[in-house]
């Protein structure tokens, strides 16, 4: 077993040599590359020249009906008294999950801008600047 063993490292060795001992020139590979082929650059021909500006005929002359005096959209409700806001309060915060939290800052915005806005969410904008900009100290819309 031993001198099997023996004469495979023999082998090994010699294979080692043997791959070893080549010189740089008998295993150097020339590769030849193909040139790119350059495309033809198409002749550039010039834009055409552009029409002359058409001008489009004046409109008809339409005869100015006097403004009418736009419809006025739905307003928030406007508030007389401050036992108006509670109410009002009570149905605008009636849907909401803290509605305790809801009736407080309502009725403080009420009282502030005399307005509730209609429905329970939303419609803001119906009651002005005062009720749209008034902010928590977080600067958080307070008004619901």
């Amino acid at each position: 077993m031993a001198s099997k063993s023996f004469l495979l490292l023999i082998f090994l060795m010699f294979v080692a040599t043997k791959v070893s001992s080549y010189d740089d020139g008998d295993l150097k590979i020339e590769v030849n590359y193909a040139k790119p082929l350059v495309a033809a650059v198409p002749p550039v021909r010039p834009p055409p020249p552009t029409p002359p500006p058409v001008k489009a005929p004046p409109p008809p002359h339409v005869k100015a009906q006097p403004p009418v005096a736009p419809a006025p959209s739905p307003a928030g409700h406007i508030v007389k008294s401050n036992k108006d806001c509670i109410p009002l309060c009570g149905y605008r915060c009636g849907l909401n999950s803290r509605k305790q939290v809801c009736l407080r800052a309502c009725v403080t915005c009420c009282e502030r801008c005399k307005c509730v806005p209609p429905g329970t969410y939303g419609n803001r904008d119906k009651c002005g600047k005062c009720y749209t900009d008034m902010l928590t100290h977080g600067n958080r819309p307070k008004c619901p």
